[in-house]
């Protein structure tokens, strides 16, 4: 039986919207051998909820990847999930490259990574989670005429990410319901230049430079409706030490970047500020995953 273990996976980092996202340390695990019949059991988050057949996300990944690979296979596949759903961490991304880099492995690696890559983002519909995913680290993802160009790369800062995950969750698809259509056209420019600064944030290492880069106009202010406490966790981050905060992907989980010395004060602010919107809160601390999709030996 093959073992693959997948992070989640942070997206948009406030102004960079479908267009980054980052590997963290909390990772979904999926074991896949052939079967005669397709078999699926969940344990962890969604094991009472999740369907444990071949409609099972992770299941239609390892179907997919044997479809493309013009194979005809079956699989069993076990699933367990320390990935909260609905969250913005990514579960979704992670279902889908776990199933897919396990049949790929079960079947004797058929697929190559840019051929694992473009059949993932094709089942998800953007790439900008299960391209960290299944790369690693923080990658940059453009959707061309000619399909995904995407490049890679690792922060150099020496900053802590905390994360504070609410009780509630908030489905992608009514997170992208409330977005406009049109933006006014200096909303568009202040995203462009805060995601360049945001990637020059990473690259030399200047977390200094977040308060800026990490604002954003585009998304955040129209999904505050769907997340309580969103705008006060991000004011209580701030002012706890953070150097910025923003909504995890699509929400309602709220990232803080912040010095080491500073992440118990920042998350519990963090949880505080969800509570006093109503909703419990936990937080903890992750980290840049840097290998993203790995088969376990």
């Amino acid at each position: 039986m093959v073992s693959v273990r997948v992070p989640a996976t942070i997206a948009n980092w406030g102004p960079a919207f479908d267009a980054l996202g980052v590997a963290v340390t909390v990772y979904n695990t999926v074991q896949a051998q052939a079967s005669p019949s397709p078999s699926v059991y969940v344990g962890g988050y969604g094991a009472e909820t999740l369907p444990v057949d071949s409609s099972n996300l992770v299941y239609r990944a390892a179907a997919a990847v044997a479809q493309r690979a013009g194979r005809r296979a079956n699989f069993s596949v076990r699933c367990h999930n320390t990935i909260p759903p609905g969250r913005g961490l990514g579960s979704s991304a992670a279902a889908i490259v776990g199933g897919a880099v396990a049949a790929n492995e079960v079947l004797g690696r058929p697929l190559g990574r840019d051929d694992l890559l473009d059949l993932v983002w094709r089942l998800e519909g953007h790439p900008d989670n299960v391209a960290p995913a299944l790369l690693g680290g923080a990658v940059l993802t453009v959707v061309t005429d000619d399909g995904l160009r995407w490049t890679r790369i690792v922060p150099s800062w020496d900053v802590a990410l905390v994360v504070a995950v609410p009780e509630f969750a908030v489905a992608t698809e009514r997170a992208r319901a409330v977005l406009p259509t049109h933006v006014p056209f200096a909303d568009a420019v202040a995203n462009v230049s805060r995601s360049v600064w945001l990637v020059t944030a990473m690259l030399t290492g200047r977390p200094e430079l977040l308060a800026t880069a990490m604002e954003d106009r585009l998304h955040q202010p129209y999904r505050r409706s769907l997340v309580p406490g969103m705008q006060e966790a991000f004011t209580a981050a701030l002012r706890a030490g953070a150097y910025a905060a923003a909504l995890c992907g699509s929400g309602p989980s709220v990232l803080a970047v912040a010095p080491a010395a500073k992440v118990d004060e920042v998350g519990h602010t963090l949880v505080d500020a969800f509570q006093t919107a109503g909703h419990q809160a936990t937080y903890l601390q992750v980290s840049v995953d840097e290998r993203g999709a790995t088969v376990i030996e």
